[in-house]
């Protein structure tokens, strides 16, 4: 067996692995955590594909940035989830079922489709073509994206600290 093709495999359980520990967990901080194991790996998966600004972003934006708010949110709100996961328990047997025929469909789509299998040649780099058209073709449209984030972030922080005067 090719080695990535191992590592697929490696990566691929890790990932599913990861998931189903996350939507099973009965602890809200270990999912977050499984989560994030959850994304890494899905990032592995970009790298073997060659999709090297995919892994960087999946990286940078969801486990840099999105799952660490995820995380001081539970870390600072975590009073009144012990109840709620037990009520959500309750649907456990009805969303297994479920799943069971979404997972039978899939193998079925799966195993009876022909899949065309294409030999890459040398695999490029996609962050150098990437840059060039966000600098040069593209370069209003990323500066006006970028000063729109800076202002919804003003925005925010006045918002978020915005004292009241009495009257």
């Amino acid at each position: 067996m090719e080695f990535t093709a191992i590592l697929f495999y490696v990566f691929s359980i890790t990932t599913l692995g990861s998931a189903l520990f996350m939507v099973f967990c009965k602890n809200i901080v270990h999912a977050a955590f499984a989560l994030m194991f959850t994304l890494l790996g899905v990032a592995a998966l970009y790298v073997l594909l060659f999709a090297d600004f995919l892994a960087a972003t999946q990286v940078l934006v969801y486990v840099g940035g999105i799952l660490i708010l995820i995380l001081f949110g539970v870390m600072l709100t975590t009073q009144g989830f012990s109840s709620n996961l037990k009520a959500l328990t309750t649907n456990l047997l009805p969303v297994s079922v479920v799943m069971a025929f979404v997972a039978a469909g899939m193998m079925y789509v799966f195993y009876t489709s022909s899949w065309p299998v294409v030999v890459m040649d040398e695999p490029d780099s996609t962050i150098t073509g990437l840059g060039m058209l966000l600098l040069h073709e593209y370069m209003l449209p990323f500066q006006i994206t970028g000063v729109l984030l800076l202002i919804a972030i003003i925005g925010a922080l006045l918002m978020a600290t915005r004292i009241k005067h009495p009257n």
